[in-house]
């Protein structure tokens, strides 16, 4: 779907009484989630955070500078409360059980977000738009195994997460998809770098430090060349990044 169709770009929303974005992290406790957070508050985003009741301890570092609403991120009138008035919602889309979490969380978004607000969700490469992405024989085999394993120990479904995102595909809103590599933790190694398709050289590497996948998250807000888009990241310091990087550079004349 073209971005000409979304509908336009809003900044903060008529009537606040400042200039402050506003922005709803749906599931904030989680690793992901809080580095979400933390990247919202050093912008000065005024930050809503949703996450399951028996998780709300893990945001105290941030109270006083957070807004939380407690509740199952996939209930429709959680997140109408959490996302009113939000610019943008940030969305982890985690395929918790078997139950259609990450579907039920994706659509309650997209029915009560504000129209125009951005909304941007996380997923992993397995997530494919068009078709056109490469897989290795690994992640194919991660996907075909792991995923009916996880499901029979009713854990996790990866189908839920494909329905999740296909629905987000549909949406005629101001939608970006991020599908993340493999994690790690560390220091960031600054903004990722992304490919419309897996299978790129450039995401060879296929590693991401999940700091600069919560930083890519929240930079997303305002980069509307995302709109609409599915990128595929990967570390911007990790090798096959740096050698994309030496490619695209021109040469230096010669005197």
């Amino acid at each position: 779907m073209s971005s000409a169709l979304a509908p336009d770009r809003v900044g903060p929303q008529e009537g606040r009484t400042d200039a402050r974005m506003k922005v709803c992290i749906v599931g904030a406790s989680g690793k992901l989630g809080q580095y979400m957070v933390q990247h919202a508050l050093d912008r000065g985003y005024e930050v809503v955070g949703v996450c399951r009741e028996q998780s709300v301890g893990k945001l105290d570092r941030f109270k006083g500078r957070i807004t939380v609403v407690p509740g199952p991120t996939d209930d429709t009138e959680v997140i109408k409360r959490a996302v009113s008035g939000c610019d943008g919602v940030l969305v982890v889309l985690v395929p918790r059980g078997v139950h259609g979490y990450s579907t039920g969380t994706a659509q309650a978004v997209l029915d009560h977000a504000r129209p125009g607000a951005r909304l941007v969700f996380s997923s992993g490469w397995h997530i494919t738009r068009d078709g056109q992405d490469v897989y290795s024989w690994k992640l194919k085999a991660l996907v075909k195994i792991g995923g009916p394993l996880a499901r029979l120990a009713r854990f996790a479904d990866l189908d839920d997460q494909v329905e999740a995102c296909r629905r987000v595909f549909a949406s005629d809103t101001r939608w970006t998809l991020v599908r993340g590599s493999d994690l790690e933790e560390g220091e960031s190694q600054g903004l990722p770098v992304w490919s419309r398709h897996v299978g790129d050289p450039t995401l060879e590497s296929n590693i991401t430090r999940r700091v600069d996948f919560a930083l890519f998250m929240v930079e997303a807000l305002e980069n509307d060349e995302l709109v609409q888009q599915a990128p595929a990241i990967v570390g911007g310091q990790t090798p096959s990044a740096l050698a994309h990087a030496a490619s695209e550079t021109p040469p230096v004349p010669v005197a």
